[in-house]
Parts: structure tokens; C-alpha cells; sequence
């Protein structure tokens, strides 16, 4: 009687500690961070606005306006004033006698003439006005180039997301290709058992399904790699099971005419405006050439005391004579460069439209490719495969049929994706190519 009460009163001990035990993980649970709990799947302009923010090649491009500005404060610079100071006649062996004492007394500045003199250089032709233009037009063109380099980042960006979606669908994809061919599995088991199926085709069955696991695989690599690659671009260390990202993943069949995607591009491309912005800045330089070989005088006030005399001061005017240095070599240096910056940007026109053209047959190619997949393939190889596998299954088609209308079906399908992905590719090197997202 006692061994019972015992095991009672154990069992009853080892219920109480299980409850204290569930509670706990369940209050610990409630305070965890849903982050850790979920994944957070994010759309394409909160992917931009973390890349903006967190990318550390971004950042340190910013820096570069920063530095540029602070430029702007030394070209604006006044010239430091001079200051000279002279004792001269200084004799050590001078004494004098005291009138006093009557002893003779040491007095090595006795006979000193001292001098002292302020000079400053008046700088002529607007040398400092001159400056300061031209560092801030070099900052213009540091912000171009930040511009220009986002512009390029932006669009690797853009195509690690679209890699990322494309590996969702393809993961779906699969998926679903497995689940269906596990349902055939199921009905062709059935067949089997019930004698309408013959052993070896089961096997052939059943060894298909084989095909279907590397999918998913393949698939779930393919979208763990796009992740990383887009996690590496954000500079963060979130957990890939913790990270997702969400968006359309489809297209627009309505594109704008080659024409307007012109325009777009001429006015937002950033490298175009910092090469128009560098054929200014040379001008600039040039005409600070031709300043700083104009003559700048200085400016001197001076102070002495010369016994009699105890003080007086007086002033003068130093001029340069520019009879062989008159900066020669730099103002054709800088007229030169204002024809060089002036073919570049002649360049960078033609690549402008080059971009345009190219991410533009690219982007009506895929629409092209994509049209009939949507109206007509994706339909006809689903209906292909439904009626061969309805066939088969009442006798009326041969397993290889079947396999092929499922394999007809599972590359079409895989196919539509991809072009997908191509397209969407190509709308964002078209977003690339004219500056500004113009296609989602």
C-alpha cells in the first residue's frame, strides 16, 4: 500500500514538472522576435532602400562628393598675408658708459636698426572665383559619377532579385511536377495491384520519379545561391531560411516605342551629364589658365627706426614682369583638354544609345518569345498531357507516349519561367540603359 502512494505521488510530481516545462516554452516562445519565427519576405523597393543604405561600396562612393566639397572650401581661399621682421647692426662688443655710475655698461643693441614689414598678394583676374567654379563643378561631376556608379550597382541588384524570383517559381515548379507524379504514382499502384499494370512498367514509373527529386533540388540550390548572392549586395548576415523576397513575376506584353526610351535616356543617363559636366569644367579650367597668367602684385607696408629718426614706415608695390612665363603651356594644355572632354562626350552619346537599342530588341524579343507560351504553348502542353495520360491510363497509349507528353509539358513549363526570368533581365538592363526605373 505504501509503494503505491509513492508511485501516485511520483506520478503526480512527473506531471507538474511537464506542465512547468510547457508553460515555459510557451511564455519563451511568445518573447522571441517573429523574425526568428518566420521569413521576411521583402518587395524590390525595400530591397533598394536597404541596398541604398547598407551597401558599403555605395557608401564609400558617397564619400568621394564629401571630399570634393571640402575642396570647394581650399579653392576659396584668400593667400596668407607675410610678415618679415629685421634687427640689423647688432655689435657685441658696444658699451656705454652710465651717467649714473659712471661705469662702462654692456649694450649690444645700442646701435640696432630694427625693421618689420607686412606683405600680401592681391590675386587679379578672379583667380579665386575661378577657383571655387571649379571645384564645384568637379563636385557636380562627383555626384554624376556616384549617380552613375548607383546606376550600375542598382542593376546588378535588380538582377540578383529577378534571380530570385526566378528560382521561387522554378522551386514551385517543381514541387508541383513532383506532387502531380506522386498522384500518378498513386493511381498507377492502384492499376498494378489490380492486375491492369504490367511490373515493369510500374518500375519505369517509379524510376521517372527520380527526375522530379533533382528538380527540387537543383531548384532549392538554385534559390539558397540567388539568396546569398542578394544577402552579399545588402551587406547583411540575416539567416537565408529567415530571408525571402516577394514581387510580380510576370510581364508586360505593352512596351513604349524605341523613340521615347531615347528621350528618357538622354535626360536621366548620369555618365551623359558628367560628361557634358566635364566639357564645363574644362572650359572653367581654361579660363583659370588664362588668369593665372595675368600678374599679381604684392602689397608691403613697412617699419623701421633709424636714429635720428625714431620711426617711420612706408609702403611698396612688387609686380612680377610675366615676359617668359605667362602659363603658356597651360592654357594650351587645357584648350586642348576642352576638345578631348568634348569627343568623349560625343562617346558617351553613342553608348547611351547603343544601351537603349540593344536592351530594347532584347526586351521585344523575350515579349515576342513569351506571347505564344502564354496564349497557346503553356495551354496545349497541359491539355497534350492530360489526354495521353488519360489514354494510357484506359489502354489507348503506350508508356513512352506518356512519358514524353509529361516531359513535353515539364520543359515547356520550365521554359515559360525561364523566359520570364529573361525578360524581366531585360527590363531592368532596359532601366539601366535609359538611367530611371521605366519598367517594373
Amino acid at each position: 500500500m505504501k509503494n503505491v502512494t509513492l508511485s501516485a505521488t511520483a506520478g503526480k510530481a512527473t506531471r507538474r514538472t511537464l506542465l512547468c516545462r510547457t508553460c515555459y516554452g510557451i511564455v519563451t516562445a511568445g518573447l522571441l522576435p517573429a523574425t526568428s519565427l518566420a521569413q521576411a519576405a521583402f518587395t524590390w523597393q525595400q530591397i533598394k532602400d536597404k541596398f541604398e543604405a547598407a551597401n558599403p561600396t555605395l557608401m564609400a562612393a558617397q564619400l568621394n562628393i564629401d571630399e570634393s566639397r571640402a575642396s570647394e572650401i581650399t579653392a576659396y581661399l584668400r593667400p596668407n598675408p607675410s610678415l618679415t621682421g629685421t634687427i640689423d647692426q647688432i655689435n657685441p662688443l658696444t658699451t656705454i658708459q652710465s651717467p649714473v655710475s659712471g661705469n662702462s655698461v654692456y649694450r649690444p643693441f645700442a646701435n640696432s636698426l630694427p625693421f618689420g614689414s607686412v606683405s600680401y598678394l592681391h590675386e587679379r583676374a578672379g583667380k579665386r572665383e575661378l577657383r571655387l567654379e571649379s571645384a564645384r563643378k568637379s563636385t557636380d561631376i562627383a555626384g554624376s559619377t556616384y549617380l552613375d556608379q548607383e546606376r550600375s550597382l542598382t542593376f546588378t541588384l535588380r538582377n540578383a532579385f529577378v534571380q530570385t524570383l526566378q528560382a521561387k517559381a522554378v522551386l514551385q515548379n517543381a514541387r508541383e511536377n513532383l506532387d502531380y507524379w506522386d498522384r500518378e504514382l498513386t493511381v498507377n499502384r492502384n492499376r498494378f495491384k489490380a492486375g491492369d499494370l504490367a511490373q515493369v512498367d510500374l518500375d519505369r514509373l517509379e524510376l521517372q520519379r527520380v527526375q522530379f527529386e533533382s528538380d527540387l533540388e537543383t531548384a532549392t540550390v538554385n534559390l539558397r545561391t540567388a539568396k546569398i548572392q542578394l544577402l552579399t549586395l545588402l551587406n547583411d548576415r540575416t539567416p537565408i531560411e529567415q530571408f525571402d523576397v516577394t514581387g510580380p513575376y510576370d510581364f508586360i506584353d505593352r512596351l513604349a516605342p524605341l523613340e521615347e526610351f531615347r528621350a528618357i535616356a538622354l535626360a536621366a543617363r548620369p555618365d551623359l551629364k558628367a560628361a557634358a559636366q566635364s566639357v564645363e569644367l574644362a572650359k572653367t579650367n581654361h579660363q583659370l589658365a588664362i588668369a593665372d597668367g595675368s600678374t599679381d602684385p604684392t602689397f608691403s607696408v613697412d617699419f623701421a627706426r633709424n636714429p635720428p629718426i625714431p620711426v617711420y614706415f612706408g609702403v611698396s608695390v612688387s609686380i612680377p614682369l610675366r615676359i617668359f612665363d605667362r602659363n603658356q603651356g597651360e592654357k594650351a594644355r587645357t584648350q586642348i583638354d576642352i576638345g578631348r572632354n568634348e569627343r568623349l562626350r560625343d562617346a558617351t552619346l553613342a553608348l547611351v544609345f547603343s544601351d537603349v537599342d540593344s536592351a530594347w530588341v532584347t526586351l521585344v524579343s523575350a515579349v515576342n518569345l513569351l506571347r505564344p507560351y502564354r496564349d497557346k504553348y503553356l495551354k496545349l502542353a497541359e491539355d497534350s498531357r492530360n489526354r495521353i495520360t488519360f489514354s494510357y491510363q484506359n489502354g489507348g497509349a503506350s508508356l513512352l507516349d506518356y512519358l514524353d507528353a509529361e516531359k513535353a509539358y515539364r520543359d515547356t513549363r520550365l521554359a515559360y519561367l525561364n523566359l520570364i526570368g529573361s525578360y524581366l533581365s531585360a527590363a531592368a538592363q532596359m532601366n539601366m540603359a535609359v538611367g530611371r526605373e521605366v519598367i517594373q
